[in-house]
């Protein structure tokens, strides 16, 4: 199977629903069988009755215990599944729909606690019939039923309140934040240098949108003629050795994240062209409806800010929800500032570039955190503080070559509370940084505090 296929199939499975109750379907006939064997092996020991033992519960009882613990994970089951999709669709619509393949449907917890109540259903199932058939009961396979109820509602307790816990915003713009500092580190390793010297000069490429790094002009290009789709991730070190062994440098037309439609380009190549197998080379990117975080840095800003204008729409007009995602989204753009932002290079073993791909700089995630939240934001004291103490946090925090870009937004804050409020009050009041949006000045008259100081102490 090829790379981008396996890629795919796992990508599918670890958002699937139903991996795990097969999965509990499997475990299910394995432990039966295994229950079965125990029985055999202790009853020709003469150590186990079959008639008495264990529970020593008569044909009536074990009925009756199977038929409640049956009912229950019944029960539970179409509770759980019923919730879930009322909570999908609420969720997708209050928030972003891009949460429900990336966050909730990979969540872990709620797919073994579903395992679990399919796991139990079935195996109590198996034991009444069994009864059915040889008009004994299984004193082994019972008890372990009266466990495996027992745990069944227990986890489902827990899933209530794990999934009333989950859908909270905090907990949402959280854990998405989480998974995108992941990626930021893999594809980010190297830290920015703090020089402190003045900022950039127009030729970097940290500070404006350029071309990926051309040592020559392209000797061929190879063209996509799969299915569309979006580009979700690519195999660098198949790419690496195919680019070694035919002594040429292959270079990505388009970036992770960017939807790749047939015959578009999908590779430059430089060099001795005639060796590569466009095909192979192919079967080395990933495509898929739908972006994910496995190798896209950008896509975890996306859903953050997502969430912030959602909550800033008219019908929903949750400028608090939207603060929440301020405070994530501040903690991505400290991390992203501190890393090189280059177009990566790949090279083999002898020192020689191999593979070139782009990825977004400085100026992409800037404005990306900023300038829709900003727009949709106007007027909201709330939005606009938590926008200035990001913005002098930043500027504080992260080297002189990242305060262009962020001394440029606060240069359009500054307009934007001119335009959005009739009253001077209110401007002023929009012009205090405050890390809770209301309510968090003490940033703003600290910071002055220390600023009168030192000049008291200059003079």
């Amino acid at each position: 199977m090829a790379w981008n296929r396996r890629y795919s199939l796992s990508s599918y499975v670890r958002s699937a629903l139903w991996v795990v109750p097969i999965i509990s379907l499997l475990a299910a006939l394995a432990l039966n069988r295994a229950s079965e064997f125990i029985v055999r092996w202790l009853a020709l020991r003469g150590g186990y009755d079959l008639r008495h033992g264990f529970l020593d519960v008569s044909m009536e009882e074990a009925h009756a215990i199977l038929d409640r613990v049956f009912t229950l994970n019944l029960s539970c089951l179409v509770f759980t599944f019923g919730s879930l999709l009322v909570a999908i669709q609420i969720a997708g619509g209050q928030y972003t729909p891009r949460i429900i393949a990336t966050t909730l449907l990979r969540d872990n917890v709620i797919r073994w606690i579903v395992g679990l109540l399919v796991f139990s259903l079935l195996w109590t199932h198996r034991t009444m019939t069994e009864i059915g058939q040889t008009h004994l009961v299984p004193q082994l396979q019972v008890l372990i039923a009266n466990i495996v109820g027992l745990g069944s509602l227990i986890a489902f307790i827990v899933l209530i309140d794990y999934s009333a816990r989950l859908l909270r915003p905090v907990a949402l713009v959280g854990r998405i934040a989480e998974h995108g500092f992941a990626v930021i580190e893999s594809i980010y390793p190297h830290p920015e240098p703090d020089e402190r010297i003045p900022s950039r000069s127009a030729s970097s490429p940290d500070t404006v949108h350029m071309s990926p790094p051309f040592m020559f002009s392209a000797a061929a290009v190879v063209y996509y003629d799969g299915k569309s789709g979006v580009v979700l991730a690519a195999n660098l070190k198949a790419l690496l050795r195919e680019a070694t062994v035919a002594g040429c440098v292959i270079e990505f037309a388009v970036q992770i994240g960017d939807f790749l439609a047939t015959d578009e380009p999908l590779f430059y190549l430089h060099g001795n062209h005639q060796a590569v197998d466009a095909r192979r080379l192919q079967n080395l990117i990933a495509l898929g409806t739908e972006r994910t975080m496995e190798q896209d840095p950008m896509f975890a800003f996306r859903i953050e800010v997502d969430i912030a204008l959602k909550a800033l729409s008219p019908a929903i007009n949750d400028p608090t929800t939207a603060v929440l995602a301020l405070d994530q989204l501040h903690r991505l753009l400290r991390m992203v500032g501190k890393q090189s932002l280059a177009n990566r290079e790949v090279k083999d073993p002898a020192g020689n570039t191999r593979v070139l791909f782009r990825t977004p700089d400085w100026e992409d995630y800037v404005h990306i955190s900023f300038r829709e939240i900003r727009h949709c934001g106007a007027g909201s004291l709330q939005i606009e503080r938590r926008l200035r103490a990001m913005i002098e946090n930043l500027i504080l925090t992260l080297p002189v070559s990242r305060h262009d870009a962020l001394r440029c937004e606060l240069g359009l804050l500054d307009t934007q509370i001119v335009d959005g409020h009739t009253y001077e009050s209110d401007r002023e009041l929009a012009r205090v940084p405050d890390t809770q949006g209301l309510g968090g000045a003490w940033y703003r008259s600290s910071t002055a505090t220390k600023a009168e100081q030192s000049t008291s102490n200059t003079s």
